[in-house]
């Protein structure tokens, strides 16, 4: 993400990025026809055109609105309430508030002009960045509202269900980045209102104290709906960044206060969720800022891998990756720079990449990325570190096993540690100066000695100059700052930085002491049940401990690895075998199941041990749950051997003997359970194998007739073309007509504006190409007719002709003649004005009056 040019952007037009494709002149009539002049927006339009062809888009635009409409120039300066429409065969960007055309650097077919426009909307305008994205077919578009959302602006796309060619709406719409999604003819509306409920963001707001006070108690319970849905707090992000997406999101559902839509979040769970993903700024790609890519991999990682001598093994943290374009990016950089290295190495890279929203996370983790990310990857990165797919690319193996995907939330949760490089980029614009005072030394404390930080283009270490030591200033790249104090506390005062934490409050006790008696029966009880009662353990449904009575320690241990408290994890040698059966007997019975001289394996030895189990169908509260009950055995010593209580050895291996039956017949069942079930999954999967065979010959079938339909409407195209050619003809032959006769002629549409005009008239009424579509009244005329308006009005209100002879300044005479512009369906669409020179016949009539007599 850029930061924004420094020029005064308060003084620059906001302006409004539209593009489209196939089906666009309608949707861009419907769009531009329902804008209104005097709208304080400037409008540039891109649309996909054939690069051979003068465009005749301008005047076909020009017809729906009173807005002038302009093909775009070089270095033309952006004006309010004007269209401007790009030129065949070039690219439109936007830079420092004027027009820039470039030729396109790809061929034909593998252009993306919308793309182009949007990406530099993104970095001129930020915040106030609007794109309109309508009917067209491939992708075109979607990259550059993901750069425009990503910087804040807002996203409108048309309904697909309006478009005559869905296919670029529906895939800005899958890639989420639409903020509103509306027919053409309600685009205007929605964006006015946009515009006045969210307004300018580089005007700062002016609010009283009331006002503030009215905005900030809602906002603070939008931020409590949020902690409880999500568990994430956001009260230290920048207020003006979290007004403005709430805004957003006001302005989406029609919502005119704060304090309603705080009401509609208390009713509407599934809008906490989509305020949560709007207030995450989820848009990144491939190498954003390719200088900053380069630099890493021709100097930064490079003197990293010199100055690592001992330890091969280096660790990375992306933090807020989004959908894992930008830990990718890394991954790839690695490779490459690794792959350079003169000698052979052992050196690896662990990337841990780490994200606030699940869905992110899920979709980084999958690494399925569309076609359109050629734009950002080179050909050969795309041939080495991607498998490519009939609509889609995928990251190799190779790359997906150097990144380790979280949710994780870098205010909360405890960060990764022994890093060597962090990349931060574009994250701390949204916090609030609290949290990055918070958040750098967090940062500096997670990265070895030497460790590279790595900041957005908007982004510094603030007064942290300390801690971090710049780079390369430009790339916003530092290097940790050894041997700097941070303090005993830092780790306490950093989880969890939260502006306000929930407390429990100390509870007073009561003033009324118990009885006397009451407290030495508690302890009495406490003693005996904790003393001289037998070791116990309470099971839920799925084995795990919920409760311990008395020292089970002989019995229990905790295992090696990950902390559990399941039963069969932690109990001891000689104990686990008889529990099973134990377990799965006892549940199906109402009295207690007793196991006899079960032999248990003790830090001190050989233990006999007495184990009862009851499972419990009452109280309610037990209900569920099973007791094991643990009796040690005393053993009486005899020769220094131990000795065994008379038949304890017969019965105590009838007992095993038992058990291991037991478990032999539930192994049984359990493997007759799992060939069913495995019997049941093969005949799924086989329906779904017939089932994917089916679709996959639909398809086959769909893309014949695709490739059909090309094919037709190719010939349709040719055909439309040809009688372009055809009309283009007729219209210079009808040209050549009226300039060849002597007769000057003006047609005027039913507002009475110029429609068209011959070469004659133009020396007797003052006008130019470009005055086609200017009304009537603001032209001016050599003749000395001020009723020629009322005239023309008279004429197509009562179809009535209308002929006068006038002078003009320079003496002529004219008939002029006023009539009905009849279309050949029969229709009234104008009026017509023929100016016939007669001053020839007036001079005749003249001399002819002076002669005398006879």
């Amino acid at each position: 993400m850029r930061a924004k040019p420094a020029h005064d952007s308060a003084a620059t037009t906001r302006i409004v990025g539209i593009g489209a494709s196939a089906g666009g002149l309608v949707a861009l009539e419907q769009f531009l026809g329902q804008t209104p002049q005097n709208s304080g927006l400037a409008y540039v339009v891109v649309q996909h055109l054939d690069p051979t062809q003068k465009a005749l888009l301008p005047e076909l635009l020009q017809r729906v609105t009173a807005m002038p409409v302009r093909e775009a120039e070089q270095d033309t300066r952006i004006e309010p309430d004007c269209v401007y429409v790009i030129p065949p065969n070039t690219e439109l960007r936007v830079l420092d508030g004027a027009l820039r055309l470039a030729r396109p650097a790809e061929p034909r077919g593998q252009r993306l002009p919308v793309n182009v426009l949007f990406s530099s909307l993104a970095s001129e305008q930020g915040e106030r960045a609007i794109a309109v994205l309508l009917s067209g077919m491939g992708s075109d578009g979607t990259l550059g509202l993901q750069a425009i959302k990503a910087v804040g602006g807002l996203t409108v796309v048309q309904d697909p269900e309006s478009a005559q060619f869905d296919s670029m709406p529906k895939s800005a719409i899958a890639a989420g980045c639409a903020d509103i999604v509306a027919p053409p003819a309600e685009l205007p509306a929605r964006i006015r209102a946009y515009v006045a409920r969210v307004g300018d963001p580089d005007i700062p707001r002016r609010d009283d104290q009331a006002t503030s006070t009215a905005r900030t108690m809602p906002l603070q319970q939008v931020l409590r709906l949020l902690r409880q849905r999500t568990g994430h707090d956001f009260s230290l992000y920048k207020p003006s960044t979290l007004h403005r997406r709430v805004e957003r999101r006001m302005v989406i559902y029609g919502i005119p206060s704060l304090a309603l839509y705080a009401d509609l979040l208390e009713r509407n769970v599934q809008e906490v969720d989509l305020l949560f993903k709007e207030l995450l700024i989820g848009v990144t790609s491939f190498f954003r800022d390719p200088a900053v890519w380069e630099h890493l991999a021709q100097t930064a990682l490079p003197e990293l891998l010199r100055r690592r001598t001992t330890e091969p093994s280096l660790r990375a943290w992306v933090i807020g990756c989004s959908t894992g374009e930008e830990a990718y990016s890394l991954a790839m950089i690695f490779s490459e720079v690794v792959e350079r290295l003169p000698q052979p190495h052992e050196f690896t890279l662990q990337i841990f990449a780490s994200d606030l929203s699940p869905d992110a996370i899920a979709s980084a983790r999958r690494g399925i990325y569309p076609r359109a990310i050629s734009a950002q990857v080179s050909p050969d990165r795309l041939t080495r570190f991607f498998s490519a797919h009939e609509s889609h690319y995928q990251v190799n193996p190779g790359i997906r096993g150097m990144v380790l995907f979280a949710q994780h939330d870098v205010v909360l949760d405890p960060p990764f540690t022994k890093l060597d490089l962090i990349a931060c980029r574009n994250l701390l614009i949204y916090f609030g100066p609290q949290l990055q005072r918070k958040l750098l030394p967090l940062l500096h404390y997670s990265l070895r000695r030497g460790g590279l930080l790595l900041l957005g283009g908007a982004e510094t270490v603030g007064p942290f100059h300390s801690l971090f030591a710049p780079i390369e200033s430009r790339q916003r790249l530092y290097r940790r700052q050894d041997q700097i104090p941070i303090g005993a506390n830092f780790l306490l005062n950093s989880f969890p930085p939260l502006s306000s934490k929930s407390k429990e409050h100390r509870v007073s006790p009561p003033n009324d002491r118990p009885p006397l008696a009451d407290s030495l029966q508690t302890a009495a009880d406490h003693v005996l049940l904790q003393v001289y009662a037998p070791a116990a353990v309470v099971l839920n449904g799925d084995g795990d401990i919920v409760y311990i009575s008395g020292h089970t320690g002989k019995y229990l241990e905790p295992a090696a690895g990950k902390a559990s408290w399941n039963i069969f994890a932690m109990a001891r040698e000689g104990l686990r075998g008889p529990l099973v059966g134990a377990l799965k007997h006892a549940a199906t019975r109402s009295e207690p199941l007793h196991l006899h001289h079960v032999e248990v394996a003790t830090p001190a030895g050989v233990q006999l041990v007495d184990v009862t189990v009851q499972a419990f169908h009452e109280p309610a509260a037990l209900r569920g749950m099973t007791m094991i009950v643990f009796r040690d055995l005393a053993l009486a010593p005899t020769g220094g051997r131990r000795r065994k209580p008379k038949g304890a050895g017969a019965v105590r291996q009838a007992a095993e003997l038992q058990q291991y039956r037991d478990e032999v017949e539930s192994l049984r069942e359990e493997a007759r359970a799992s060939r069913e079930e495995l019997q049941s999954a093969n005949e799924e999967l086989q329906s779904t194998n017939e089932e994917l065979q089916s679709t996959n010959e639909e398809l086959m079938t769909s893309k014949e007739e695709m490739q059909s339909m090309n094919e037709e409407l190719q010939t349709i195209n040719a055909e439309l073309h040809t009688k372009l050619d055809d009309l283009a003809l007729a219209q210079s032959d009808m040209q050549n007509v009226l300039n060849s006769i002597e007769i000057a002629i003006l047609f005027l549409d039913q507002n009475l504006n110029v429609r068209r005009y011959t070469d004659r008239a133009a020396t007797i009424i003052n006008l130019r190409e470009r005055d086609i579509g200017r009304p009537l009244s603001e032209l001016t005329t050599r003749l000395r007719y001020p009723d020629l308006l009322d005239d023309a009005r008279k004429t197509l209100r009562t179809l009535a002709f209308s002929e006068k002879q006038i002078l003009a300044d320079d003496g002529r005479w004219f008939s002029v003649r006023i009539m009905p512009y009849r279309r050949l369906d029969n229709v009234i669409d104008g009026v017509v004005i023929t100016l016939v020179d007669i001053t020839e016949t007036k001079k005749l009539e003249a001399a002819l009056r002076q002669q005398p007599n006879p």
